[in-house]
């Protein structure tokens, strides 16, 4: 148990680092405790836990430097916060070893969506309609939050691109205002696995601890120097990171 407490808190500093800049944390935190014989209930709701803890001190730092759009934040937490908890209601409901494949089969489509190159532009989300807001910000908060709360890898990647390609936020304001959504997701995702015992604390709170301080330096890298950085590296580890895993859940028995 202590090699797998040590392994996977370098981890959670890893992933926190690169959750705050461009999301798809949960990419690096989730393989790495399945890899360590972590039950992947249990390992979906540890890592909720800790990114919970992580995803509030770089929510707090881009606070801090005005970079959170709490126009766009308002509306949504709340359904992204419900839609969470039942994805984690209908995770709960999949037998473990389908669940293992599941998650294998997703890890893909994650990493896909964490590093399409994204193109800065103008942020033009002040003009956005009333209308714009109270249909889109909700369908999209609580769509996202489901898939945090029943996978969630990418999650916060899936709010940078919905916010940046259709609203039109900045980059890094769309990664900063995505942060309250992570928050709300998280928080709905580990309400329900917290209730049915599936965080493994021994292990959840030395990873929130390093994924605290991953998300503070990487929250501050991110208003200096941007994603593309992040998605160089994601390329290499997750593609590693598949292939052993998809080894693991389809041929070794």
């Amino acid at each position: 148990m202590l090699s797998a407490i040590i392994v996977c808190t370098v981890f959670a500093f890893v992933a926190g680092v690169l959750d705050s800049i461009a999301g798809g944390g949960g990419l690096i935190t989730l393989p790495s405790m399945l890899l360590m014989g972590i039950p992947p209930h249990m390992a979906l709701g540890t890592g909720k836990f800790a990114s919970t803890m992580g995803t509030s001190l770089a929510l707090m730092n881009f606070a801090r430097n005005n970079l959170v759009v709490w126009r766009i934040a308002g509306i949504g937490i709340l359904f992204s916060l419900l839609g969470a908890y039942v994805g984690a209601q209908v995770a709960l409901l999949v037998n473990s070893a389908l669940m293992g494949k599941i998650i294998v089969a997703l890890l893909p489509v994650g990493m896909a969506m964490t590093l399409i190159p994204k193109k800065e532009q103008a942020a033009t989300q002040g003009t956005l309609t009333p209308m714009q807001c109270w249909c889109f910000v909700p369908l999209v908060s609580f769509a996202v939050g489901a898939y945090d709360g029943f996978f969630g890898p990418g999650a916060g990647s899936f709010f940078i691109l919905a916010f940046h390609w259709v609203l039109r936020m900045g980059l890094i304001e769309a990664s900063a205002t995505s942060k309250v959504f992570n928050l709300g997701s998280n928080l709905g995702a580990l309400i329900g696995f917290l209730w049915n015992g599936k965080v493994l604390f021994a292990l959840a709170l030395p990873m929130a601890a390093a994924n605290m301080a991953g998300n503070w330096v990487g929250s501050r890298m991110a208003i200096r120097l941007g994603p593309s950085i992040v998605r160089k590296f994601l390329t290499v580890s997750l593609g590693l990171l598949f292939v052993t895993l998809f080894w693991q859940y389809f041929f070794k028995e």
